[in-house]
């Protein structure tokens, strides 16, 4: 059943990326993008992964996806889609190598096989590690208060600019 949701998964965001690269509505290509960064949250989950799943739906469908689309909707323009450019071919060229490169690497790598699942879940280890006993908590609220404070001055500072 595992196989069978992975390749439904694959599928789905090797299918998306495709249609991010060749749709030429922008806002159609950000919404299949959203779909992919879903996508990629259910292998996660299919991995036991559960802390990369929760962190991928907050981070990048979450935030991400949001600031493309708004950013998208804010610009003028959009209708005109993606200009065809003159790197597509090297692009092309570029990526099959990529491709290439990464299908030997896979290919040529023992990949050693874990024994079963975790004994617990990634979420709850990671959440003890942190802000449990001995933790990090101060660290994480520091961090979150220095990161309010430089949006908060970069927001007065284009206010200032503006006037």
């Amino acid at each position: 059943m595992f196989d069978l949701i992975f390749w439904i998964l694959a599928i789905v965001i090797v299918l998306a990326a495709l249609a991010v690269i060749l749709l030429r509505d922008v806002f159609r290509a950000a919404l299949v993008l959203i779909l992919m960064f879903v996508a990629v949250a259910g292998i996660y989950i299919l991995l036991s992964a559960d802390f990369l799943a929760i962190v991928q739906i907050l981070v990048y469908v979450g935030a991400i996806s949001v600031l493309i689309v708004v950013g998208i909707m804010l610009t003028r323009d959009v209708t005109r889609g993606n200009p065809s450019g003159k790197l597509r071919i090297p692009a092309i060229v570029i990526g099959i190598f990529l491709l290439i490169l990464l299908i030997g690497t896979i290919v040529n790598t023992s990949w050693p096989m874990a024994n079963g699942i975790p004994k617990q879940p990634t979420a709850q280890y990671l959440g003890e590690r942190l802000f449990g006993t001995g933790g990090y908590l101060l660290q994480v609220e520091l961090v979150a208060i220095l990161l309010l404070t430089a949006i908060l001055g970069a927001i007065v500072l284009l206010r200032n600019k503006k006037k």
